[in-house]
């Protein structure tokens, strides 16, 4: 039994019995957003199948505006539909329609009747389609609404504007994440949360079922037995808790994942988790129990011909490996909820990352805006609970004031309070950069390109206590240092191209040469590495995307920069950091 080389969707949570629907589907599309009105109710999709204006074929799960859907329009988009006739025989089993993400408000029809609708543009969701279903040829229809203007929208980094700008880049409307159906018994597991518990050498999972049926779990690790549990159990929670017979710590650069295997009547599940826990200790991150400097870089989750959505795994792995052979132990998710096979190999990797969600275009100054970021919050939380490469959770960043008007603080307050009742395993920043309500950790966003000062400025929170922070300088009495734990999770940002002729968007000034380049980002690094009371920095950024080229690769992931200049980079992120000393 093995789910370490898993091909499913969603290795967390894998069924035997699964077939995936991506590839070729009927298409059509409306262009524009002049008037443009979300649907109250399945109507506008039965109109728009009955219709039947399929213009285009496109390969799932890739975006209209990207060259691997097949179409490549990169227009303002508020409509775009699917049909698909797929073979199904009809069983005692249930069906579920399974879809990764879809942005924003999407409708499924299946033979004509509505199966679902979900709003919100980053999150998983599954429809049970069983009634509606036939033996034999069966039409699946789905349509997506989407808006970035709309103020109870949430963007992330799609541009509002008809072209990429500045840090906002091309937009993704529909599908964009796996498409898959599931073939499910009557009594079945819906659910389950994780607790790995590596000081007790126990692993405890906490389970929802729908049905009666003893209900059992196994552990292994590299394919040998490591613990077992069960219990008889009818609809509802289950809690078991395994006793592991050899401990094999989760750590950096190594996942040393165990392989669970559930049992719930005729139900069957695979799954897996890593043994570690998280603590912070004054300024200290601690991972099992050993202070980690947290050397991360911005990944913002965007691939050349996929906008949001990787060609394949390669490209997945493929960036965890640029980031690693620089030195980086991790990465900032950043405004975005990845794909969970990016997770995967995050959690076999042993490579640390921030949770995320996009939170720009959301009108967070208006107190409707808690009910739009809590629900999809909540999903993003639920289907990502269990990675043992996400070490924190960040549900917003950079709050700044929305239209003139400040951010709605209560949001901030509610938002990480729900998120430290669901996880309390785990440390979250309620906001990254700026304006903190309530937080576990104060991180900070300093764009600063003058090393000597941007040492100094730091430098003093070890001499005097005395914290710099330019959103207070700049905007007083909007947040308040408290004394939590301190990193920097954005910096640097250099912006660089070979070619001189381009005038790229980045952050400060152009540097004229690759080795000043290189002395910038060495000097503004050493300053948070050396640095006492500092637990991790975070670089802007992994790779260049679109007009934004302050990456250490190219928006392609090809080199910038000499091996050299890598050598050197590599050096600095690795040496070892001050408070690790202590």
């Amino acid at each position: 039994m093995s789910c370490i080389n898993s091909n499913h969707p969603n290795p967390q949570f894998e069924r035997e019995k699964w077939e995936s629907l991506n590839g070729k589907w009927d298409f059509g599309f409306k262009k524009g957003t002049k008037g443009f009105k979300f649907s109250d109710d399945e109507k506008t999709a039965v109109d728009i199948r009955k219709r039947g204006e399929y213009t285009h074929k496109i390969n799932v799960p890739f975006c209209i505006e990207s060259e691997l859907s097949g179409i490549g329009y990169t227009g303002f988009v508020n409509m775009v539909w699917y049909r698909k006739t797929i073979t199904l025989k009809k069983t005692d089993e249930r069906v579920f329609l399974h879809i990764g993400a879809a942005d924003h408000l999407t409708t499924i029809l299946v033979n004509s009747k509505s199966a679902g609708r979900h709003k919100g543009g980053y999150t998983s969701f599954c429809f049970d389609i069983t009634e509606y279903i036939v033996d034999g040829e069966n039409e699946i229809f789905i349509l997506c609404e989407d808006d970035v203007k709309n103020p109870f929208v949430i963007r992330g980094k799609q541009s509002e504007q008809l072209k990429s700008h500045h840090c906002d880049y091309t937009r993704t409307t529909g599908i964009w994440q796996n498409v898959y159906i599931e073939y499910v018994p009557q009594n079945y597991i819906k659910s389950f949360k994780i607790y790995p518990d590596v000081n007790n050498g126990t692993v405890t999972v906490s389970a929802e079922l729908i049905g009666k049926g003893s209900f059992s779990c196994q552990a292994f690790y590299e394919g040998k037995f490591a613990g077992e549990a069960y219990a008889e159990c009818a609809a509802g929670n289950c809690i078991l808790q395994i006793k592991l017979n050899e401990i094999h710590p989760w750590v950096i650069g190594n996942g040393r994942l165990y392989e669970l295997k559930f049992t719930f009547d005729r139900d069957y599940v695979k799954s897996y988790f890593g043994l570690r826990n998280i603590r912070l200790d004054g300024y200290k991150f601690l991972i099992n129990e050993k202070s980690v400097f947290q050397r991360l870089v911005l990944d913002q989750g965007f691939y050349k011909r996929g906008i949001y959505t990787a060609q394949n795994d390669d490209e997945f792995e493929q960036d965890i490996r640029l980031s690693t052979e620089l030195g980086f132990n991790g990465a900032r998710l950043h405004q975005k909820v990845f794909d969970p096979r990016f997770l995967y190999f995050c959690d076999k990797a042993g490579y640390i990352v921030w949770g995320e969600y996009a939170n720009w275009g959301l009108d967070y100054s208006n107190p409707k805006s808690v009910d739009v970021f809590l629900n999809e919050w909540s999903d993003a939380l639920q289907r990502d609970f269990n990675h043992p490469s996400i070490i924190g959770w960040c549900p917003f960043n950079e709050t700044w004031d929305y239209r003139g008007r400040k951010q709605y603080d209560p949001l901030l307050k509610m938002v990480y309070e729900y998120t430290k009742t669901v996880d309390p395993t785990r440390p979250c920043i309620d906001t990254s950069g700026n304006f903190h309500v309530k937080t576990d950790i104060y991180d900070l966003h300093d764009y600063n390109f003058d090393v000597e000062k941007f040492r100094r400025n730091y430098d003093r929170f070890v001499t005097e206590n005395y914290l710099y922070e330019h959103v207070l300088t700049d905007n007083p009495g909007r947040q308040k240092y408290g004394g939590q734990p301190v990193f920097i999770s954005e910096y640097g940002g250099i912006k660089w191209t070979a070619d001189r002729a381009y005038k790229p968007w980045g952050y400060g000034e152009d540097v004229k040469t690759a080795q000043e380049f290189a002395n910038r980002y060495c000097g503004l690094t050493d300053a948070i590495i050396s640095n006492k009371k500092m637990f991790g920095f975070c670089y802007t950024q992994l790779y260049d995307i679109e007009q934004e080229q302050n990456g250490l690769y190219t928006y392609d992931r090809k080199k910038k920069f000499s091996d050299e200049i890598y050598s050197q980079i590599r050096q600095l992120n690795t040496k070892t950091a001050e408070i690790e000393k202590i």
